[in-house]
């Protein structure tokens, strides 16, 4: 006997739905086609002649920060998944670059887009995503920018992007052109074409996690450091393991350095962690300039103190090889902070002495003068 088929129910779709997902997707794979890939840039360690260090220019993309691989990535998640149509208002919490980049792509699909942010994010970001039509919706202390995006979307009637949670899932870390396979790609004809190590600092955590998995999945042997900044819990929750670990306040560092452990951090994914104070951030981007000539933002600075630190490892244990961290986005963003003299000094910060101590590092090879429990040896986590 032949048994009678239900009735198959479809899910409801707005008109032309599927036809307008397809179209964002093109829209985004179109702009990425237009974008070349971003430098890899040698920087000169005199101390550690051995040791080649280079920085990945993520400032090069065009929203000018690595948060545009992040939200070219969220963006085609959320399409992918089915959570955003033509009448969407897309709504993230930020402390400002990824809220720029978002902003970009939301305008480029013509859907809306509101920045949840705290109050202290640089004028120069909150003008940046203004520029491509983002609303900035500011709060006070920096762990109300999740309930407050929250609430937002529910009371929008809009989607909340929520790179904390999505960042490590919606990156397709085995290929795509995704940071950890363009780092070895273009390290490819380098006298130490597989790195050492990889020195990233987390925001979210997803550029840790995929850079980390890429490569366990092409069995490289390079181990991956994270850097974190003062004012943030991911070290000490790698190095406990309590990754319930809160914090009032925010980082000093914009676009790192969490007040709680994110769902995207994956403490498997690291090898080791490095703890960096503001202060050696901030006179590492300085003398970055004066050897790049250009500036970079404060996370750079907490980047290369951690290449520093290794690469004087490296050259005290006989090792020759290369390192690879992360130029996250320009200096430019920071000019009334980071390279405001009169900024640090209300901040009793002295960046003459911090910069010459970096320069010393560098050039000379003198130890940082900086703690082992700030800025010293890597943390081992406990399993």
């Amino acid at each position: 006997m032949i048994r009678s088929l239900h009735r198959v129910v479809a899910a409801p779709e707005r008109p032309d739905s599927r036809s307008w997902e397809a179209g964002a997707i093109r829209t985004i794979e179109a702009d990425f086609n237009r974008s070349a890939d971003t430098h890899l840039i040698p920087v000169p360690l005199p101390a550690t002649p051995d040791v080649h260090l280079y920085l990945k220019d993520e400032s090069s993309h065009p929203t000018g920060s690595l948060k545009h691989r992040l939200a070219r990535s969220l963006f085609l998640y959320a399409l992918c998944n089915g959570w955003l149509h033509r009448e969407s208002t897309v709504i993230e919490a930020s402390s400002g670059s990824t809220a720029v980049s978002e902003a970009y792509f939301a305008r480029l699909i013509g859907l809306k887009f509101v920045a949840v942010i705290p109050e202290t994010t640089s004028p120069e970001k909150i003008a940046a995503i203004q520029f491509y039509g983002g609303r900035c919706h500011l709060v006070k202390h920096p762990q109300a920018v999740y309930g407050e995006a929250e609430r937002l979307a529910r009371e929008l009637g809009g989607h909340y992007m929520d790179q904390f949670t999505y960042a490590e899932r919606a990156t397709d870390w085995r290929s795509n052109n995704n940071i950890a396979e363009s780092i070895f790609a273009q390290m490819a004809q380098e006298p130490h074409p597989v790195p050492k190590w990889i020195v990233c600092s987390c925001g979210t955590g997803g550029t840790t996690a995929t850079i980390g998995r890429y490569i366990r999945y092409r069995c490289f042997d390079t181990r991956v450091c994270a850097t974190d900044p003062e004012n943030s819990v991911f070290f000490d929750a790698y190095a406990s393991g309590d990754m319930s670990l809160r914090l009032q306040n925010g980082s000093l560092i914009e676009g790192i350095g969490r007040p709680q452990v994110e769902r995207s951090f994956m403490p498997g994914a690291i090898d080791a962690m490095l703890k960096v104070p503001d202060i050696a951030s901030l006179a590492a981007i300085r003398y970055l300039q004066q050897v790049l000539g250009r500036r970079c933002g404060g996370s750079t600075g907490t980047n290369f103190i951690g290449a520093l630190h290794l690469a004087r490892q490296m050259h005290e244990d006989g090792e020759r090889g290369s390192i690879v961290t992360i130029l996250c986005d320009s200096g430019e963003r920071y000019l009334r902070s980071y390279y405001d003299d009169t900024w640090l000094a209300a901040r009793g910060m002295r960046i003459e002495p911090a910069l010459a101590a970096v320069r010393a590092c560098a050039e000379e090879g003198i130890p940082l003068p900086w703690t082992p429990g700030a800025a010293g040896a890597c943390a081992s986590p406990e399993r």
